[in-house]
């Protein structure tokens, strides 16, 4: 039997205490209750039955009442003696036996406690697939177990996600810092004057697009670690401002604009909350196609909707498009996480993000957020 290390064995002491102290009380009450009765019975008792080897067997019947009364008084306290002193060492039998059962139990009630901890001390973040897996009755240590193999699940998944995103991120800064690298060591050492001023510009759009990124990363950051305030706010004045900013670059594509703004009251950061349009009308805006259309409405059914004409996206890419660094197209200067901006932001505000690809192309982002 394997025991368990010394700060489980005081729970497992404590607990076979118990079971013996309980034991222990009901045995003694048990036994004064039956000390009581059976002397209760024997001070009513009328008949007087003497051994034949018991001192005046022959001539009980000379006796006279006092004798007759003193004798049995006598047997009456020998009889409750013996009761007490077999009684006594019944309770002490039972009671050695009762701490070892008690031990037992505990030892198997704890077992699955062991597991647990056994199972928590090995994990590190390479070990998070491993689960406890408790096979047994569905009582609260099960429940214990599953409860943990959950938080597993999602401790695995957060991990992973991390991973991921900290490779896609670690690419992404990557690739800009490579260019401006090459660009001052390569080319401005062989320039010409008229040459000059084009590196320049390129410097500074890769600059602008390390720039964006790093605002797409702290601001990815931020919406995870969830709000910091609460407050009302309508979210069709907040779009409404958000697509008066990219009017502009609505103007330059040369794409038709629609809005469908409905009075929509929400609780959350106002900050947040415009991020979150202003995301989604920058990809309906960058994602479409010439000559297409941006549709932007809230309705009375508690969402944003943002629809965006552009090209067809695969079945079954939709759910990949909220993930970091995620996009069907290399092309452009985005940098992949304006959908996962969104979805965090969403689901900091405690709402939903779902998205659908129409047959004919582009894209339906559909925002919900709490009153």
């Amino acid at each position: 039997m394997r025991f368990l290390r010394p700060a489980q064995r005081s729970l497992r002491l404590r607990l076979t205490a118990l079971y013996s102290g309980l034991f222990s009380v009901t045995g003694l009450l048990l036994l004064g209750l039956t000390y009581l009765l059976f002397r209760e019975r024997l001070t009513g008792t009328t008949v007087l039955v003497l051994p034949k080897d018991a001192p005046y067997a022959d001539t009980a019947p000379s006796l006279s009442k006092s004798q007759i009364a003193a004798l049995a008084q006598r047997l009456r306290a020998d009889a409750l003696d013996q009761l007490l002193l077999m009684s006594l060492l019944a309770l002490l039998v039972m009671l050695v036996v009762s701490v070892a059962l008690g031990w037992l139990v505990a030892g198997r009630a704890l077992r699955p406690l062991h597991t647990i901890a056994a199972t928590a001390q090995r994990l590190s973040a390479a070990t998070l697939h491993e689960r406890i897996g408790l096979i047994g009755p569905d009582d609260e240590l099960k429940n214990l177990a599953d409860t943990f193999d959950a938080l597993l699940d999602r401790l695995h998944a957060a991990f992973e996600a991390q991973r991921r995103f900290v490779a896609n991120a670690s690419h992404e800064l990557r690739t800009p810092l490579a260019v401006q690298r090459a660009a001052i060591q390569i080319r401005l050492g062989r320039a010409r004057p008229e040459d000059l001023p084009r590196i320049q510009e390129e410097l500074l759009d890769t600059n602008r697009r390390s720039e964006r990124l790093i605002e797409g990363l702290l601001t990815l950051a931020t919406s995870d670690r969830g709000l910091d305030r609460r407050e009302p706010a309508d979210l069709a004045l907040i779009a409404a401002e958000a697509v008066g900013q990219s009017r502009p670059a609505i103007h330059t594509a040369g794409l038709r604009l629609a809005l469908d703004l409905r009075p929509l009251p929400v609780t959350g950061d106002p900050v947040l909350l415009h991020q979150l349009v202003g995301n989604l009308v920058q990809n309906a805006v960058r994602h479409n196609v010439p000559g297409g259309s941006v549709e932007v409405a809230t309705g009375p059914d508690g969402a944003l909707t943002v629809r965006n004409t552009g090209p067809v996206v695969p079945p079954g890419e939709t759910d990949g498009l909220l993930e970091p660094f995620r996009r069907l197209s290399r092309s452009g200067d985005g940098a992949g996480l304006g959908l996962s901006i969104v979805r965090s932001i969403a689901q900091a505000h405690g709402g939903t993000v779902g998205l659908t690809a129409p047959a004919d192309g582009g894209l339906v982002v559909r925002v919900t957020v709490p009153v």
